[in-house]
């Protein structure tokens, strides 16, 4: 494979189901990514997709709420890749407008050539927040779930391999998307940038995944012999297990996807990634053996599950070393909190 040169990719299996009670049995079941053809091509959405750029717009434009939408934007000139620039900083500029006028310039650009239109996205829109009707009309029954829905409306963009916390069923409803899914094993194989500083909230690739520099990046190779590949049309649906790194493209001059997240654990668990940032804080930089017993202690306690660290200790006295519930969860929050504070 030349330098920079891209391998054919394997494609993500693809599955089918009968009806809420097969989809639920299968989000349940499943721990590897899969495309559900069709599942929402009876979406209104989705119908008003099929009649144009236009009328997909106007439909979410007649709903929306008389709220300010955050939209990303850039010139023709990073072509449609969000990310970082030179001085680390992200290379676009972040707005906020009501949804008729910002869709006005999605109006306005379709009389441009491909190379001149601006980048324009609007990320992780919360449906019920910013849109009357639009959830209720366009669902799924995904049983006892209770998950987040988002909408994801840009033109030609790319989004830099990163993975989220929960799971995610991406529901295509305009446009064209494109996406390449890596195990969540090959983190390190990705090149991963600063976990503080990031374009959209989650640590992301510094790989170029159109145009991968294998001089810079040589270990980008595994992490492509493991890759595969999803390409989705409207009223298709992907499922991405939670932790699965996954490069997101918009291949068409205007793409919406509507996603939902939802997480097996109970949310008041919270969020491994504070607990990443805190060990950086208080244990990356301790002296080598410091590190290794830190290690062996998280081991017992943590990442073992912790039966062995609470079997001699009496049922009602093992305090947050039993399994967490609301209360104990919310004792230790409020714990974190002071001594944080401190």
């Amino acid at each position: 494979m030349a330098d920079g040169a891209l391998p054919a990719l394997p494609p993500v299996r693809e599955l089918a189901v009968a009806d809420a009670a097969a989809l639920d049995a299968l989000l349940a079941g499943e721990e590897t990514p899969f495309i559900l053809r069709g599942l929402v091509s009876d979406w209104p959405l989705v119908r008003a997709a099929r009649q144009g750029d236009r009328a997909v717009r106007a439909y979410l434009a007649d709903r929306a709420r008389a709220l300010d939408f955050t939209v990303s934007m850039a010139g023709p000139d990073i072509g449609g890749r969000l990310f970082y620039d030179e001085a680390m900083g992200v290379n676009f500029r972040m707005g906020k407008g009501r949804l008729p006028d910002i869709f006005a310039g999605f109006d306005k650009a379709d009389g441009l050539p491909a190379d001149q239109v601006p980048t324009v996205y609007l990320g992780s829109v919360d449906v019920h927040q910013f849109f009357d009707g639009v959830a209720q009309d366009n669902g799924l029954d995904l049983g006892a779930r209770q998950p987040l829905l988002s909408l994801w409306i840009g033109n030609a963009t790319r989004i830099a391999a990163h993975n989220d916390f929960p799971d995610n069923l991406a529901c295509v409803v305009a446009g064209r998307r494109r996406f390449t899914l890596f195990p969540p094993d090959q983190f390190a194989n990705l090149y991963l940038g600063p976990i503080d500083i990031t374009p959209a909230g989650r640590p992301i690739s510094m790989v170029d995944g159109a145009a991968p520099d294998f001089a810079a990046h040589p270990a980008f190779r595994e992490a492509l012999a493991h890759a595969q590949v999803a390409d989705l049309e409207p009223g298709d649906a992907l499922f991405i297990p939670s932790l699965w790194y996954h490069q997101v493209e918009g291949l068409a001059r205007f793409n919406i996807l509507m996603n939902y997240w939802w997480r097996d654990t109970p949310r008041y668990l919270g969020q491994p990634n504070n607990a990443l940032h805190h060990a950086i804080m208080a244990i990356r930089d301790l002296p080598d053996h410091e590190r290794a017993v830190w290690r062996a202690i998280f081991d017992h306690y943590v990442f073992s599950g912790g039966a062995d660290a609470r079997a001699h200790v009496p049922a009602h006295g093992q305090g947050v070393l039993a399994p967490l519930d609301a209360q104990s969860a919310a004792r230790m929050h409020q714990f974190l909190l002071r001594s944080l504070s401190q």
